[in-house]
Parts: structure tokens; sequence; C-alpha cells
């Protein structure tokens, strides 16, 4: 289904509308001592970090005799403004004291939280790294409940998460909601089974496919006559739509040029099309064991079958099959062979769609003396 929201819609004014609702109602039915209590223990933070990025690099042309110039790289930064409220499992030390922005917690991702009740995280970084400005972002809310739940508004053995993420490294952002009916198999393992419904831009759609050739080339020279690039074959110029000469040779429009320009039309095209919402069956399971000297924390999500309503730009269409996979994992690992040997091994890894990212880390410690 498509919603008629178009290139207006803001995930972030989302995610606003939804606590603004769920404050008041959460104010309507416990009142203002149960929301400071639902504020206790969180943590606002900000900060900024910084550093050297690439090295200035010198370029040399002998077009008019020997010339040198100097392309310089501007510094590295990351700015983060949060707040969070998620209790931290036994393997996670609370090393420094402050939040820098620079923390990289792998249980966020976590289905089901270490206590019951509301945890939630509101993170947005701005960064730029190599000279290339991205924006993430994180945010969610986590509930989770056992059995004997006295709550007027809980349910016994039931997990829900609303969550927005914005990875521009990796160039995915979508809104995602999932409930989930819990079976606790043993103290620490639990398996889960409900729906989740994300809403995001329509993944699959390939904005250049319509411009392919039958032999496969494509004839982009025409895209960029249409995007108001004009060409003088007989000079061999090029002009970019405001008249700026771009390139005096073949060589420098396609190797420069052409993927300028076929970049802007993508994301442009891409940014047109309104938000698709795909519902889909989801389960998983969560482990979770610790002790002082070893530490298992596992989870994953699978999502097997994911309703067609038909719509144009349905990732259904982008693919050859019916159904496809979209799952999601997480695994943290440590032991303490002893008191000198220790090693640990930790990442998360989500497909959603046509897009993969992951990240990880492994490593072992040992004490000297």
């Amino acid at each position: 289904m498509i919603l008629p929201l178009g290139k207006t819609i803001d995930m972030k004014k989302l995610i606003i509308l939804l606590l603004l609702v769920s404050n008041l109602v959460t104010a309507q039915t416990y009142g203002i001592d149960d929301v400071k209590k639902l504020l206790k223990f969180s943590t606002f933070y900000a900060a900024v970090n910084g550093g050297t990025s690439l090295s200035d690099v010198d370029v040399f042309s002998v077009n008019n005799g020997l010339s040198t110039q100097t392309i310089a790289t501007p510094y590295d930064y990351n700015f983060t403004i949060g707040l969070r409220k998620i209790a931290r499992f036994g393997y996670e030390n609370k090393a420094q004291t402050f939040y820098d922005g620079t923390e990289s917690n792998y249980s966020d991702a976590a289905t089901v939280g270490k206590v019951k009740g509301i945890e939630y995280l509101f993170e947005v970084d701005y960064t730029r790294q190599e000279a290339v400005d991205y924006i993430n972002q994180h945010h969610f809310i986590r509930y989770s409940s056992d059995e004997d739940c006295n709550d007027p508004l809980c349910i016994n053995y039931f997990a829900f998460k609303v969550e927005y993420l914005e990875d521009g490294f990796a160039d995915i952002k979508y809104f995602e909601a999932s409930e989930r009916y819990r079976y606790k198999k043993t103290r620490n393992l639990s398996f889960n089974i409900g729906a989740a419904h994300r809403l995001a831009e329509p993944y699959g759609y390939d904005p250049l496919a319509d411009w392919m050739l039958d032999n496969g080339n494509l004839h982009y020279t025409y895209l960029a006559l249409e995007e108001g690039y004009n060409v003088n074959v007989h000079n061999n110029e090029y002009f970019a739509p405001d008249g700026t000469l771009v390139a005096t040779s073949a060589e420098v429009w396609e190797a420069v040029v052409i993927p300028t320009v076929l970049s802007d039309y993508s994301e442009r095209k891409r940014n047109e099309l309104s938000k698709v919402i795909q519902h889909s069956v989801v389960m998983g399971f969560d482990y979770y064991k610790y002790s002082k000297s070893t530490w298992l924390h596992a989870w994953g999500s699978l999502l097997p079958y994911h309703y067609d309503d038909g719509s144009e730009f349905s990732y259904h269409n982008y693919i050859e099959d019916d159904q496809w996979y979209d799952y999601s994992a997480g695994l943290i690992y440590g032991i303490k062979v002893n008191k000198q040997l220790g090693y640990f091994v930790e990442g998360k890894y989500n497909k959603y769609w046509n897009r993969e990212w992951y990240d990880f880390k492994l490593g072992i410690n040992y004490v000297i003396f």
C-alpha cells in the first residue's frame, strides 16, 4: 500500500507525533507521577567528536606549464544528541563517566530488553567522514513483559517495539513497528511470533531502468539532455543546465560528468516517490545467559511472508519470486578463560529488501602481569 504522503513525509515528524500521542495517553492513563517514573534514570546527552581526515592531495597539470592544485579534505566530525533509558546487560560495563556519542551498543538492536517494561532510545548523529556528510538516526521504544503482569495496559508474554532507523553510510531508512507473542522456553531462551509493519521508500525501484537499451547499455547522453545538459559536438564542449562548461572531451564527459548526472537523477526520482508500507509475518528468538566468567546474548528475527497489496511500487514487483526473506540477527559472546586471558565476539547483521548493513568486532585480552 502506498501512503498519499509524497515526498513531504518526514520520518522524524512521524516519530514526534507518535511520542506526543503516547505521552498524552500515558499521562491520562497513569498520571504525572507515572510519567516521572517513566523518565526516571533516563539520560540526556550531547557531544561533539572530531579529528583529522584524509591528508591533502596535490594535483599536477601540464596543460599550460606546470601547475599544482591542492585539494584539501575538511576535518571529520560527529555531533550526537540523544535521550536513552536502557538497562545494561550484565556484560555491559559503564567504563566511561559520560556518554560521548561514540558508544556502540549492539544490544540496542535486541527485540527484548534486560528488564520488563518500557525502554527507549532517541539519538541523532550528524557526521562528516572523508568530506561526505551523513545523518544517522536511531529511535525506538521497546516494551517486553513476562508473567504476572498486573499493570492495566500490560499483556503477559508480550513484546512490542517501534523503531526508526536511518543509516546514511549504508543508505537505509525506514520506520518499523512490531508486536509479538513470546513463548518462554527456558529461563534463558524465548521464542516470539507476530507481525511487523515497515514504512520506507520503495526499495528495489531502479530509476534508470526506463533508460536501458535492448543491448543492455544505458542511453546516458539522451538522459543528460533531458536533464538540461547541452552538447556542442562540433566544438567538443559539454555544458551543465546553468550554462557552465563542464567538459571539453568525451572522455571527461563520460568519466566525470555522466556519473554525477546519473546519481542526481536517481536520487531525485527516488525522492519523488511516496513511501510504501509493508506488512509482514515475523518470528524470532532471544537468548541471554550471563556469568562473571562467560556470557552469551543472541537474538534473531526472520520475516518469511510479506503481504502483497498489488501497488505499483511494491517490492514484489522487483523480484522473481512471490516472497523473499528479510532477517536480522545479533551475537555478543565473551569468555574469561582465566585471570589473564579472555576473548570476545560481538556483531549484528541486517538484510531488508535489497539492502544489507552490519558491523562487528572481535578481540583478545591478555594481562601480562
